[in-house]
């Protein structure tokens, strides 16, 4: 029996509704190093880190410490700028014959535009990604997501920059992310992408200090997944574009469990870390889930939930 595992997220064609979470992947090249013989083109797509207009240093100290089922990171949207990042990344990309969704973060919005803008000029560019999620800068990310209006006031400036596919990444840290997501859909995203990470903290006993300069980091891993289930139901009753849901995606299982609560793709994120290959398995391992259980169609499982 054949499986078809194509999707469609919202005007990107994916051959199946596999990608990575923004800043577990790079942009797929040490990935691809390691993978040899498996191309990149084997994904649905590939999402990049964020980028931003001008280069970023991140924060400073300590930037990822696990945690009891998952990890927490405060990277602090380290990247080379927009420009390096399209004569480096997005030149190697253009190789490798697969979608590509670049996240684009900013400080303000016109600096989300700004990134948009110059990624105009760049045919490999499949989609965009705006991250107004990140809980570890200290201005813009997070900010603009955990606002109605900031949010739709960010997401129409991008729809206005480009004709291409615009998916907006939403933060877990919200009263109503139901809400955000309508917000974010009235203002012209093709598609949510939910969740980024939980904010959470970690100490240090000994020296009685925080173990992240900046004290707040984000949680990622299995521990999140129960809550990006919620929030991908929530979402998906509440709006009409397709959703790329995201959270302690491990195996199979945790893919369908995703599709059935609303989700057409799903992100896979820190399983990267601890197996580099998860993605290229997970890819078969979701074709079997397919046969072993009479599903002939991918696209069948999204939202039937019973």
């Amino acid at each position: 029996m054949s499986v078809n595992l194509a999707v469609n997220l919202g005007g990107l064609p994916m051959k199946n509704p596999l990608t990575v979470a923004s800043g577990t992947f790079g942009s797929g090249r040490e990935y691809a190093e390691l993978w040899g013989a498996i191309p990149l083109s084997v994904m649905g797509a590939v999402t990049t880190k964020g980028v931003t207009l001008e280069p970023r240093a991140g924060n400073n100290g300590i930037r990822i410490t696990e945690t009891a089922s998952g990890m927490l990171n405060s990277i602090g949207l380290q990247n080379p700028g927009v420009e390096q990042f399209c004569a480096e990344d997005l030149s190697w990309l253009a190789t490798q014959d697969v979608p590509v969704i670049v996240n684009v973060s900013g400080n303000q919005i016109g600096e989300y535009v700004g990134v948009i803008e110059r990624l105009e000029r760049e045919t490999v560019v499949s989609a965009y990604e705006i991250n107004i999620s990140c809980p570890n800068v200290d201005c813009g990310g997070m900010s603009f997501g955990t606002d109605v209006v900031a949010t739709a006031e960010v997401t129409a400036a991008c729809r206005a920059a480009t004709q291409r596919p615009l998916l907006v990444k939403l933060t877990p840290n919200v009263t109503d992310i139901a809400e955000i997501a309508k917000a974010a859909e009235s203002a012209g995203a093709d598609a949510i992408s939910l969740i980024n990470t939980v904010a959470g903290m970690a100490i240090d006993a000994s020296s009685r200090t925080k173990v992240f300069e900046r004290g707040v980091a984000g949680l990622s891993g299995p521990a999140i997944k129960p809550v990006a289930l919620y929030a991908v139901h929530r979402v998906a009753e509440a709006v009409k574009v397709p959703l790329l849901g995201m959270g302690g995606i491990q195996s199979a299982n945790d893919v369908v469990e995703f599709l059935l609560a609303g989700a057409t793709a799903v992100a896979v994120g820190s399983a990267n870390f601890s197996d580099p290959f998860r993605v290229p398995h997970l890819i078969q391992e979701l074709e079997h889930w397919c046969k072993s259980e009479g599903v002939i169609d991918i696209q069948q499982l999204t939202g039937a939930l019973t």
